[in-house]
């Protein structure tokens, strides 16, 4: 049942009619949200890449250059591909981390770059939990809340999920001490803030669900108990670098189950936002494969957020311009967030302004390099 993670950090579209530039348009319009001033209320959404050093987790020059074009043409806030918050964290060859002075380093050369071209950069800080495997992780088994394996392969490596090993409450304390370090980290190393992602069934992701989460302790019971561990990690993090700097991310797709949904929609993200507004949350990412998606009492999920969510709301999903501008028109999300049509267009923006036609994604031509 697993897929290319690539799909479940965000997808695009391939073909947009022209959508002008000008008053009518808040797609392009400059925002203020948090500490970021955005060029355009447009994202870049977060997609793995694995272009780091697999052994030393460092990027270079050619992640830079990635970046810097996509700033260049307007992107409001680029979110980067997830970076790991620890060797533990790993779960597919080639990724970066964000625990190093060397990954520090590294990083610089980036968001130098981004800002040289005017744009915003945050770092999805990301640990995988047990969708890894012991190759990946410096043969020590992949943490999880509980010792079960999930289900498929680990992409890009071809080999099934490990059995993982049931995480501590020592080593839940020092995994939220990694998430707030590597917020430091981000800072030091020139980004403009971090996304944590709590998201796509990785390992915050999987002590919120029931399928993966079967502890008796106080990070285990019924949904809201189960998000204890996501409160600690969102508190840290916003302890670490501020609340106008930490954007959160959740789903309810996982990238080892994708057709899985909430059984009670509506009551899910209510607990969900409540946890995030108690750890002191003001910005958050909710993620979906279909952003018209309903969900209940004819709501999407974007909209089933805003009914509980008074601050900043990130949209993501298959959009489209047009569903993009309804949605920012009606208040429903603040900024749209787009994601393959940035792999193969790096001018996407100027693309979309003038009604020019994108060029598609294609796996074989665009997955295995930084265009």
């Amino acid at each position: 049942m697993a897929k290319d993670k690539e799909l479940f950090e965000a997808t695009g579209i391939s073909t947009w009619g022209k959508l002008q530039d000008g008053p009518e348009s808040k797609l392009f319009e400059p925002v203020k949200i948090g500490a970021w001033s955005l060029q355009t209320r447009t994202a870049m959404a977060p997609m793995t890449r694995c272009f780091a050093d697999d052994k030393t987790g460092v990027v270079g020059d050619d992640v830079a250059r990635y970046y810097r074009k996509r700033a260049a043409d307007g992107i409001g806030l680029i979110i980067s591909e997830g970076i790991v918050v620890s060797p533990r964290g790993k779960g597919n060859p080639g990724v970066p981390g964000l625990y190093t002075q060397e990954q520090i380093e590294g990083w610089k050369k980036v968001t130098e770059a981004v800002h040289a071209e005017g744009g915003t950069i945050i770092a999805q800080i990301w640990h995988v939990g047990r969708l890894s495997h012991h190759e990946l992780t410096g043969n020590l088994p992949p943490q999880a809340p509980s010792a079960i394996r999930a289900e498929g392969h680990v992409a890009r490596f071809r080999k099934p999920y490990d059995t993982p090993e049931e995480m501590t409450a020592a080593d839940i304390q020092e995994l939220t001490g990694q998430f707030a370090q590597a917020a430091r980290n981000a800072i030091e190393a020139g980004f403009d803030g971090v996304e944590i992602h709590g998201a796509h069934g990785y390992l915050i992701d999987q002590f919120n669900s029931d399928a993966s989460n079967r502890r008796t302790d106080r990070y285990g019971g019924d949904l809201a108990q189960r998000l204890t561990l996501t409160k600690e990690v969102l508190k840290a993090v916003i302890d670490a670098i501020g609340s106008d700097r930490t954007l959160i991310r959740f789903s309810a797709l996982k990238v080892d189950d994708p057709e899985y949904m909430w059984p009670d929609p509506d009551g899910a993200i209510r607990t969900f936002t409540e946890a995030f507004r108690e750890a002191g949350a003001t910005m958050i990412h909710p993620s979906t494969m279909q952003f018209t998606r309903v969900l209940a009492d004819g709501k999407t999920m974007h909209q089933l957020v805003r009914k509980y969510w008074d601050g900043v709301i990130v949209g993501v999903g298959t959009l489209n311009p047009e569903t993009a501008e309804q949605a920012l028109a009606e208040g429903t999300i603040d900024v749209a967030a787009f994601g393959r049509p940035l792999l193969s267009n790096p001018d996407f923006i100027h693309r979309v302004k003038n009604g020019e036609p994108l060029e598609e994604y294609d796996a074989k031509k665009h997955h295995g390099v930084l265009v």
